[in-house]
């Protein structure tokens, strides 16, 4: 609705995870090699972990990308909550396996020929599991069994579980030490600093067409980074609202009064004391906003 208006190409901060708009940080840099030299090593178990919102569905984006360029067979299960039965169904529709999709047994047998087949020609196959907090005791089992199958130069199923916090946590059970014994590679995503949320802001907005942009100034991204907490699908949705209301408001720039009742309709909760000293002028709009009649 705003693009036109401000001289987008496209929305900046669609919610929506396209690998086109992956701001390359540190951390995200760090956790996608990792992720492809697990691949590419045979490593067998990855962990990718974090918290909501802070990219990791857009690495499994990129990761998928990346298997696909290099013609890497790979599975991918976006919805966790799952049977034992349901997940080897899945699995064998993923992996186009031959045979009979509602029998284990059939199953494991055909995966196993193909895994069998791919590694003597020197290929590997990646089993991606997204959301992988939610799985039932029963189906990680099932997914740690499959970690089993190897030959000498590695093992012949590569196996990325990405999820919320909660799954480390989980690892720490009693129950899933064998598991836990067998992550090769761990990766865990934060929230942003402020000067990568800045970045971050910066790069979404140059890459939807408006570089150099002076719509959100550096003072308002250290107030959107201190809301939001640095978390990537949060700040996207501060953005988003922040040039709506902006462009309701006929303003080709944005201030604290927009993010007030941006923030207010989202129901954010943040820390009410900052880690960073507010700019003058900043801080008397800040008063006049908040101050009660």
């Amino acid at each position: 609705m705003y693009n036109a208006f401000f001289g987008f190409t496209q929305n900046p901060f669609n919610m929506s995870p396209d690998p086109a708009f992956l701001y390359r940080s540190r951390q995200h840099e760090e956790a996608l090699a990792n992720l492809v030299y697990g691949v590419q090593s045979r490593k067998g178990f990855i962990l990718l972990t974090g918290e909501v919102g802070t990219g990791k569905t857009t690495m499994l984006e990129c990761l998928r990308d990346f298997l696909a360029s290099q013609q890497i067979a790979f599975a991918s299960l976006f919805n966790s909550r799952l049977t034992v039965e349901q997940f080897f169904e899945m699995l064998s529709y993923d992996l186009d396996l031959r045979c009979n999709h509602h029998s284990k047994t059939e199953v494991l047998l055909s995966l196993n020929n193909m895994l069998m087949e791919r590694a003597s020609a020197g290929r590997t196959t990646v089993l991606i599991v997204d959301e992988a907090h939610n799985l039932d005791w029963d189906v990680l089992e099932e997914i740690r069994l499959l970690g089993n199958l190897e030959n000498r130069r590695g093992k012949l199923l590569q196996i990325i579980l990405a999820g919320q916090q909660e799954l480390d946590g989980k690892m720490e059970g009693p129950d899933f030490r064998q598991l836990k014994q067998r992550i090769a590679l761990r990766c865990t995503l934060r929230g942003f600093d402020v000067s990568e949320a800045a970045a971050y802001i910066n790069s979404r907005m140059a890459t939807a067409g408006v570089r150099d942009q002076a719509i959100i100034s550096p003072e308002m991204i250290r107030e959107i980074h201190h809301r939001s907490q640095g978390i990537p699908r949060l700040i996207n949705a501060i953005c988003d609202n922040l040039l709506l209301t902006a462009f309701a408001m006929e303003s080709r720039t944005t201030d604290l009064e927009m993010l007030d009742e941006v923030t207010g309709d989202m129901r954010l909760d943040y820390p009410a004391e900052r880690p960073f000293k507010v700019a003058e002028g900043f801080a008397e709009r800040e008063f006049r906003s908040t101050r009660v009649p």
